[in-house]
């Protein structure tokens, strides 16, 4: 006889439900910490929106991919990894930069391809880098990352350290055979790695239903015997519960898990189709707008006395004289040197 295929994870809230755990991480969240998180989520769309400006008078070159929409997913999974972790993840990195610490100085002389740039200005709004503190990547290839990885998780195990590894990519990253293969290895060889899926619900300006046979992306990791999650990729309560779940589950048993962020993105795939697109209608943005990720920690602090508005509208002003900072920075920054064409090419033999 053969063997009956195992069964998927069997606690069906943590799959099924995508707030789940969100009340508790509400309730446990302290005024300082919801202060530090909105305040992070403020930056991300600020920084974003003052990106978008710089590009379109010609401040920013080659492609930019705005983060728009999707910040507590940057926010929240962050909130639950040490400093140590591996990250890696696709184009659409600046918000995920900024959320890991990278200064926002930083991360805006790179999109202007300055020398003070965290990539030394070689790597632009794509292919952001920061070394010292595990970032690594900004990759353009679609998926490319996923296998990387999957390699930082291999390395973990390897040396015998209990960090862990995070490969954020879209819903269209599933659907290559990376995705699989990646997924496949994490979890016959047991490695501590996360997947997060950030579901915005378009892969460049086709639908989701337009391109993948299932809309549960989360079920895919089932084929693997894998642990994974739907999550509320709007609520960074919702976020941080299932992302501390995650890194308890790959730091302590070395288990992968998937996650599937469903979340939204409110402007176009990239600065060629900055506005909503053709592909989408006005409605539709207004609908999910209406779940704003500021407006959700903001509503949770006001609902706490933790907040009002002119304490938040003091924190708006922070952030954007903080964003216009780097503005000014990196507009004054000198270009690299054409001698840098030669450098970090191939790797020190030392």
């Amino acid at each position: 006889m053969t063997a009956k295929p195992k069964a998927p994870p069997t606690d069906d809230a943590a799959r099924r439900d995508p707030s789940h755990g969100a009340e508790e991480a509400r309730r446990e969240a302290s005024a300082e910490e919801c202060r530090a998180w909105l305040r992070q989520l403020l930056l991300l769309r600020r920084f974003e929106e003052k990106a978008g400006e710089a590009y379109s008078i010609g401040k920013i070159g080659g492609f930019c991919h705005l983060y728009i929409g999707q910040e507590a997913v940057a926010v929240g999974t962050m909130a639950a990894l040490r400093e140590d972790d591996y990250i890696v993840t696709s184009y659409r990195e600046h918000g995920l930069a900024l959320a890991r610490g990278v200064p926002a100085r930083s991360v805006m002389a790179e999109l202007f391809g300055k020398a003070a740039g965290c990539s030394h200005g070689k790597g632009g709004s794509m292919h952001l880098f920061d070394a010292e503190r595990n970032f690594l990547g900004g990759h353009a290839i679609v998926g490319g990352q996923i296998p990387l990885g999957t390699g930082m998780a291999f390395a973990a195990k390897y040396r015998g350290t209990d960090q862990v590894s995070v490969s954020y990519f879209g819903e269209a990253a599933a659907n290559i055979g990376s995705f699989h293969e990646a997924l496949n290895m994490a979890a016959l060889w047991k490695l501590p790695a996360i997947y997060v899926l950030e579901n915005n619900g378009y892969g460049m300006g086709t639908a989701i239903a337009r391109a993948t046979a299932t809309m549960d992306l989360f079920h895919r990791a089932y084929s693997y015997d894998m642990d994974a999650e739907a999550v509320d990729g709007q609520d960074l309560f919702a976020v941080k519960a299932a992302m501390m779940r995650a890194v308890a589950r790959a730091r302590e048993d070395s288990r992968p898990t998937l996650l599937e962020m469903r979340t939204y993105r409110y402007v176009g795939h990239s600065m060629s189709d900055a506005a909503h697109g053709t592909y989408r209608t006005k409605e539709e943005v207004e609908k999910y707008r209406k779940r704003d990720p500021i407006e959700v920690v903001s509503q949770h602090m006001r609902d706490e006395g933790m907040l009002d508005d002119a304490a938040k509208d003091a924190l708006d002003e922070e952030v954007k004289a903080e964003v216009q900072d780097a503005l000014d920075f990196a507009d004054q920054a000198p270009e690299p040197e054409l001698e840098e064409l030669y450098t970090d090419v191939y790797a020190d033999p030392a």
